[in-house]
């Protein structure tokens, strides 16, 4: 057993689902010499050491992703049952609830090969999670297509408004196109009306504000307009849905508006990502926000 396992590639085995690097309950069952239906068994019994980053369940559609069904060849066949899914924290606890000798030296090849790829930034996981988004929102589209699954279209909707509007987080010094791209998607979200409170601003934010929807208005406050941005400003309005600008020197901290919500910003549009900062979600009325900062 112990041959078959190093000169097996476990990396094959390792795919990306919800933006974790997981192996999948059958490939598992392989490496430890049991089946499948024993190697569940033994994870039912301990449901309580595998939570949900630790364990899940695929989904159908999850199941006919190119990337599992062609890693495990079972494109073209009808799956019996939906697979569990386990993460590398997952796998650690799998040697405390399997009873076969090889259990300790299996799992120390796996963390082991888990360990060498992100030593030799084999998976990019931002990324990696913006694709799996990327690959939900196609997903989304292609459902709408059916009235039927208008239900598994509400689901994933609600999903990918959770992970992309958080109610708070931070962004390390360095996340630069991370904190963009987190604010260029609240900018995309927006239905009707977008507040920008910053009394910093650059060319940079109105580029970043191009990217709102058609019919969405947008207002910036700041404390002063100084003439370079006013010229931007100005060519910005010609191109672009104009940008309505005031004045105001009632605002010490930044605020982003989107439609009633109202999110505090720690760092200014055009400084995202160079330094460390945070963000919250506030419950607050954007109206009466507003009304402490005069009208526009």
């Amino acid at each position: 057993m112990q041959n078959s396992i190093e000169n097996l590639d476990i990396r094959s085995l390792i795919v990306l689902v919800r933006g974790w690097q997981v192996m999948l309950d059958r490939d598992l069952a392989v490496l430890y010499g049991v089946s499948t239906k024993a190697l569940n068994q033994a994870v039912k019994r301990n449901l309580e050491r595998f939570p949900e980053d630790f364990m899940f369940q695929l989904t159908k559609e999850e199941c006919s992703r190119s990337q599992i069904v062609t890693l495990n060849g079972a494109r073209g066949k009808n799956l019996k049952y939906l697979p569990y899914a386990f993460t590398e924290n997952g796998i650690a606890m799998l040697s405390s609830v399997l009873r076969s000798e090889s259990a300790v030296s299996v799992n120390i090849k796996i963390m082991r090969t888990f360990t060498s790829m992100r030593h030799n930034d084999e998976w990019d996981v931002p990324l990696s999670r913006r694709l799996e988004l990327i690959e939900r929102h196609q997903l989304e589209l292609s459902l709408r297509q059916s009235e039927s699954e208008n239900k598994i279209v509400e689901v994933l909707q609600r999903l990918d408004c959770g992970q992309l509007s958080p109610s708070q987080g931070v962004f390390c010094d360095g996340q630069i196109f991370d904190a963009y791209t987190f604010v260029a998607d609240l900018i995309r979200s927006a239905r009707k009306r977008i507040v920008l409170v910053d009394n910093y601003v650059d060319d940079s934010v109105l580029k970043m504000l191009t990217k709102r929807s058609v019919g969405v208005e947008v207002s910036i406050l700041t404390r002063r307009i100084s003439e370079a941005f006013n010229l931007d400003l100005e060519r910005h309005n010609r191109q672009y849905p104009p940008v309505e600008v005031g004045t105001t020197d009632r605002f010490h901290d930044r605020f982003l508006i989107i439609d009633g919500a109202v999110y505090h910003l720690g760092a200014s549009l055009k400084d995202l990502g160079k330094k460390l900062f945070a963000f919250s979600k506030l419950e607050l009325d954007a109206e009466w926000l507003l009304k402490g900062g005069g009208r526009m």
